[in-house]
């Protein structure tokens, strides 16, 4: 069951403390079930309030009983539909195959534990039935509701691990974990992640390694209760506070001179990594014109671009980095005498 942030503790042993152990991971599905919370409690949730509004009238036409009865009060939601990501980027369909086929026995287990007293309705009756319609409903739930935006929350998810990543070749795997959040922490070869439940254990990630999960529909961490679950960590990502925000950024007047408006603004935003797609949604204007301006860009010399998956992630580069802190100074000409 993945739960909430809070008090058990749950430890990984790392096996050998080898990086090679911890690997991080994009779910589409993952991303799916935890967004279920904000049907729930869209106040908790408020920087997905502009996309819960743009989706509410094709949310209407969707199976919402059986949806809303896939979380519960405590948020918690059912083990079998967060599973482990065996891919850096998994397909919707893939994931969703696999979920249609769990066995039903664990299924009907994971349901009871997220709904200890009788099942809601639209989990009740044929097993093989109540699985194939929680399949089929989050199915049109993803073509509704996700599909639209998906590679712009992608790029969000990815630009976090390429900064995680950063952070363990700069200042180590301990830093890297201590910045998932106060909730997590490495000490002598042993993750440690406390929970809300009195649930916890004790177990190697030996064989299986350790999978680092980050999510946009995530307020602190979770992980599986049960040891039987594949080591695995869900964790806020950053840059959520801007996934659905047009950005307009102000740059200095003396790079707008130099560059143009548009290329400056590039310029100025790309201080953390995003794919042309990001960029368009975040700025405003056709993903067409944001690859010219970036390929021009790159050209120059202000930017570096790295293949992560199927996208193309754009950072500056330190001459990028030089320009733009040089265009933040006043001109002289602006000085009082």
């Amino acid at each position: 069951m993945v739960m909430v942030p809070g008090g058990g503790l749950i430890s990984y042993e790392l096996a050998g403390m080898d990086v090679a152990d911890v690997r991080f991971a994009v779910s589409p599905v993952n991303e799916l079930t935890l967004s279920l919370r904000t049907f729930r409690d869209p106040g908790r949730y408020p920087v997905h309030l502009p996309w819960l509004r743009r989706t509410e009238r094709v949310r209407a036409g969707l199976d919402l009983p059986l949806l809303h009865a896939l979380t519960n009060a405590s948020m918690w939601s059912p083990d079998y539909l967060t599973p482990r990501p065996y891919a850096p980027l998994t397909r919707i369909d893939d994931e969703l195959a696999a979920i249609a086929r769990v066995p039903l026995e664990r299924m009907l287990d994971d349901l009871r534990a997220l709904h200890p007293g009788e099942l809601p309705e639209p989990l009740r009756g044929d097993p093989a039935a109540v699985r194939e319609r929680i399949t089929t409903a989050l199915r049109a739930y993803w073509h509704a509701c996700f599909a639209p935006w998906w590679p712009r929350m992608r790029t969000v998810l990815q630009a976090d691990i390429i900064h995680r990543a950063q952070v363990i070749s700069a200042h180590g795997l301990a830093a890297m974990f201590a910045g998932l959040s106060e909730r997590v922490s490495l000490d002598g070869g042993v993750v440690r992640v406390r929970l809300t439940t009195n649930a916890g254990y004790r177990r190697s990630t030996g064989g299986e390694g350790l999978t680092l999960v980050p999510t946009l529909f995530g307020r602190g961490v979770t992980a599986p209760i049960s040891p039987e679950e594949p080591p695995l960590i869900m964790y806020g990502t950053r840059g959520a506070g801007t996934l659905w925000q047009t950005e307009t950024h102000r740059s200095p007047a003396a790079l707008t001179g130099l560059l143009g408006a548009t290329r400056a603004g590039l310029l100025t935003t790309l201080a953390t990594p995003a794919s042309s797609t990001e960029l368009a949604g975040r700025l405003g204007v056709t993903t067409s014109a944001v690859n010219q301006h970036l390929r021009a860009l790159r050209d120059a010399g202000l930017l570096t671009s790295a293949r992560h998956g199927r996208s193309v992630l754009y950072l500056r580069s330190e001459l990028g980095d030089a320009l733009v802190a040089g265009g933040s100074a006043p001109d002289p000409e602006d000085r009082a005498p």
